[in-house]
């Protein structure tokens, strides 16, 4: 039964969705049938978030089970979705394939030969005219016919029509110009402001910069600083100031090298998929936090990315791998916790998370109604660790989570969920003091977006479209607490 106080807000919520998938419909419309099975996508992702948060401020509560399978179902659909949306896409680029080359062959008629690219130089080319011809030598009829030559910084715009799939265009017309140039330039294949693909070609000098000595100096700095902070807060934990107290190391120890274990897992993650894609990551510069041990670490891409899978995978990797342990840390906590573990904490501090006081009702059940719960270290040690990841899964900037909507979504989207973000923290800041300091963090060092990939024009599969939407769910969860009547009903405190 919903109370008058429940009633706005469920109207609320229902009217702005259906207002949202409404004018998706009418935007889709005009496109036929990619567009509406686009429109069914985003109704496809929007769905359990919709469903949770709704039934959510309804009081009426999903169980873990029942959140995975919301979360389960709608990737399936998204990808069956994917795939239709591919086989009627792939369509209509062969037919518009047939007619370009109906066209080309027109008009080449008189020749025995296809006529090379034209180009319109509309100004002094920061490219030298002998590169300049070179590089357009390497384009072609069935790859991608260039128009129009705009200079670009220290290098050159290409207008002009894709004739072919993103991904092989770009790698077959890289190769050519690296046979031909060497390392001297690369090239980008982009979406201008138009949605349309563009080639940018830029110096390999505009290439990012490996780390200074300095800066790795800082870095371990900073490393070391983060340990300190971890073993603090495992003091603070245990009720005593470490750096006051620093003869009691031993006690704090275990605390502090578990939470800096998560963050060593996190960064072996990104480590692992950035040598599988050949791409150098900078050292981590950790982010010391004396509330939760840290706040994860910057790492910063010190060569270019092949392509939006490859900033996808990268980001991801983290966020999992850390995740993971965290999670595993929470669960054999709550198993091996009984009366007379070290920790005695007041049964509302499970109301700090949706996933930590659901994963604790399910295993510790009716212990979650006594004022006091006893639970083991690594509960505190992995719920720590999960909230650390959960940050740093935030959509802002360069967090994983910013590089995962920017890999899935492109850049605009990417833009607008940093805004939304910041909002949102700010907002949030008024009451609680990490989410200012976090606000803060992210203004100053990572608003910025990812640099454009070689290839931004191929976008990740839908596998992995569904994953970013579980992570990214997961964090919510994460993050979110409980409120006081529902956590009531679910047997917490």
């Amino acid at each position: 039964m919903f109370t008058s106080s429940e009633t706005p807000i469920i109207g609320t919520i229902l009217l702005v969705a259906f207002a949202i998938l409404g004018w998706g419909f009418y935007r889709a419309r005009p496109f036929g049938k990619l567009g509406i099975l686009a429109w069914l996508q985003s109704v496809v992702l929007m769905t359990p978030w919709l469903l949770f948060f709704g039934l959510f401020a309804a009081g009426i509560y999903i169980n873990i089970v029942g959140i995975l399978f919301l979360v389960v179902g709608s990737a399936g659909l998204y990808i069956y979705l994917g795939k239709q949306l591919r086989a009627a896409g792939q369509d209509a680029i062969l037919k518009q394939r047939a007619t370009d080359r109906l066209t080309a062959a027109e008009s080449s008629s008189a020749t025995e030969n296809p006529p090379q690219p034209a180009a319109v130089v509309l100004e002094i080319m920061p490219i030298p005219e002998e590169d300049l011809n070179v590089i357009r030598s390497v384009f072609g009829i069935d790859t991608f016919f260039a128009t129009e030559t705009i200079a670009y910084q220290e290098g050159a715009i290409f207008k002009g029509n894709l004739r072919g799939e993103p991904q092989e265009v770009h790698t077959r017309l890289t190769a050519s110009l690296k046979e031909k140039l060497g390392e001297k330039y690369r090239l980008f294949l982009v979406e201008n402001n138009d949605g349309k693909p563009v080639v940018i070609v830029l110096p390999s000098s505009n290439d990012p910069r490996p780390a200074m000595l300095a800066q790795k100096v800082f870095a371990a700095i900073l490393g070391i600083a983060t340990v300190g902070t971890s073993l603090e807060t495992g003091g603070l934990l245990l009720n005593f100031d470490f750096l006051a107290h620093p003869e009691r190391l031993q006690e704090t120890l275990p605390i502090g090298l578990g939470i800096f274990a998560i963050l060593i897992a996190h960064e072996i993650g990104h480590w692992l998929l950035a040598r599988r894609y050949q791409v150098r990551l900078s050292w981590p510069f950790f982010l010391p936090a004396v509330q939760i041990g840290s706040f994860g670490a910057i790492t910063r891409f010190e060569s270019l990315l092949p392509n939006r899978t490859a900033l996808f995978d990268i980001a991801v990797a983290g966020p999992i791998a850390g995740g993971i342990v965290s999670l595993l840390m929470l669960i054999a906590g709550l198993l091996l916790s009984h009366p007379g573990s070290l920790f005695q904490l007041p049964n509302q501090f499970f109301q700090g998370s949706i996933l930590v006081g659901s994963l604790a009702r399910v295993v510790l059940g009716s212990a979650l109604q006594s004022p006091l719960v006893n639970i083991h270290p690594l509960v505190v040690i992995g719920w720590l660790g999960l909230v650390i990841t959960a940050l740093n899964l935030m959509p802002a900037g360069q967090l994983d989570g910013g590089r995962i909507v920017q890999a899935i979504y492109g850049r605009k989207t990417a833009n607008r969920a940093t805004i939304a973000t910041l909002i949102v923290l700010g907002l949030v800041g008024l009451a609680n003091p990490l989410a200012l300091y976090w606000l803060i963090v992210i203004v100053f060092l990572q608003r910025d977006l990812e640099r454009p990939s070689l290839n931004e024009v191929s976008e990740p599969d839908d596998a992995r479209a569904a994953i970013g939407l579980l992570v990214l769910f997961l964090m919510i969860t994460t993050l979110l607490p409980l409120t006081p009547g529902l956590a009531g009903r679910l047997g917490i405190g």
